[in-house]
């Protein structure tokens, strides 16, 4: 007679399905943000909820290639935006374009934050005024296989394209901001209390002409 087969004595073959882990969505914002005020950071938080991003990193540049050097210092643009974002946990700035020497090409810092950032795609936010130019990009071929470009409405015309975009309009620039400064205008409202009262104390843009 056979003894009937251990239950112990079985070996049993257990298959699991591969795990996968979704990757990171990480907004990079990049700019001179002189100064920061509130168009950029209403339009970063739209960003952040219309495409369910994790995270805006704000970038601010040195000198963007083909404009003119941004009128505040380097440290004062960088301690404005950290005091406009601060008490935010979805909102991080980068100071690595600051610590370079200008101009600041953007696959430069893409490619830093690839590197960095190893589990993420990135979406990288643009405002509309630089579509015409974004062709000519340093390196553009490779950016656009690096990152995913997302169109901010800044001009008044809507202009074709082939992005991801964020519809809302804000009728807020760093421009105004400055001569408004310069003339001795109000700015409240258009940039966060802190920044306006770094501005006022520091004697910033006051004799701005553009």
């Amino acid at each position: 007679m056979t003894s009937p087969t251990s239950r112990a004595s079985e070996k049993s073959i257990f298959f699991t399905e591969p795990v996968v882990t979704a990757l990171q969505k990480i907004g990079i914002y990049g700019g001179t943000f002189d100064p920061i005020h509130y168009a950029h950071l209403i339009l970063a938080r739209e960003a952040l909820e219309q495409l369910q991003l994790e995270r805006i990193i704000f970038v601010p540049a040195a000198t963007s290639p083909g404009k003119d050097a941004p009128i505040a210092s380097n440290d004062m643009r960088w301690e404005m935006l950290l005091a406009a974002i601060a008490g935010d946990a979805c909102f991080e700035a980068d100071d690595f374009e600051l610590c370079r020497p200008p101009p600041s090409y953007t696959i430069t810092t893409i490619k830093q934050l690839a590197i960095k950032h190893r589990e993420a795609d990135l979406f990288f936010l643009i405002g509309d005024d630089n579509l015409p130019q974004l062709p000519t990009w340093r390196e553009f071929d490779g950016l656009q296989k690096m990152v995913t470009f997302v169109v901010l409405r800044r001009v008044e015309k809507p202009i074709a394209h082939e992005y991801l975009s964020v519809e809302r309009r804000i009728d807020i620039s760093a421009t105004e901001i400055r001569n408004r400064v310069a003339r001795g205008a109000p700015i409240r409202y258009l940039v966060p209390p802190i920044v306006e009262e770094m501005i006022r104390t520091r004697y910033t843009y006051l004799e701005v002409s553009k």
